[in-house]
């Protein structure tokens, strides 16, 4: 199984020698800037969270004196050859109105090669693309496109306040949006609907936790 961030937290201050609060001190002397407590590392090195700041990471793995992406999981390459790594927001619950790049929108961020085609990740919420394996939960890649072809899922942006998953089909000028469970209707969309309808990207790779 890969490591993740919190992983390697754990790792590498139990082979440092330190307990959590040495590590915390030495940290926020270091990096005065950014301001660690045992509450923030407790749920870093139980993954339950990611750092949102992409600069805590940098930071904490200069504090160990490792890779960028060794820290981050994606690589097991710990001291030398620092790889190309980018990070993608992941987008939760849209606020109403806001961009939805917005920061309000953005609860965490994915640590991904340079070479990972993706632009973004979108947490789902609900069960409507079970038959798809995507889960409550999951953790949805997503590449820009304003267009996708018949049948494949997207992440559909809909009045500019509801983003959604949904498998995307067009015909003569309707917009289709099926779910993967059949407890749900189909939501479909005409031009006389009045609705602004964007597609914002096309699913290409998720990511579910081991329930």
């Amino acid at each position: 199984m890969p490591k993740t961030f919190g992983d390697r937290l754990y790792e590498l201050r139990k082979e440092s020698g330190l307990t959590m609060d040495e590590f915390i001190e030495a940290f926020n002397r270091k990096y005065p800037g950014t301001i660690l407590n045992k509450s923030i590392v407790s749920r870093y090195e139980n993954n339950i969270h990611t750092p949102k700041r992409f600069t805590i990471v940098e930071q904490i793995a200069d504090f160990f004196g490792v890779s960028i992406s060794y820290m981050a999981g994606k690589s097991d390459n710990k001291f030398g050859g620092e790889e190309n790594c980018k990070k993608l927001p992941v987008i939760g619950t849209i606020a109403a109105g806001t961009p939805i790049f917005a920061q309000e929108n953005i609860e965490s961020y994915e640590y991904v090669p340079d070479n990972f085609h993706a632009d973004f990740c979108l947490r789902v919420k609900g069960d409507s693309m079970i038959n798809a394996r995507i889960l409550d939960g999951d953790i949805v890649y997503i590449r820009k496109q304003s267009d996708v072809e018949n049948g494949e899922i997207a992440a559909v942006l809909i009045d500019n306040e509801e983003a959604t998953l949904k498998r995307v089909y067009k015909l003569n000028g309707t917009i289709i949006l099926r779910a993967e469970n059949p407890n749900y209707k189909d939501i479909i969309i005409t031009k006389k609907d009045n609705k602004d309808i964007k597609i914002i990207g096309k699913a290409i790779f998720f990511k579910s936790e081991v329930r």
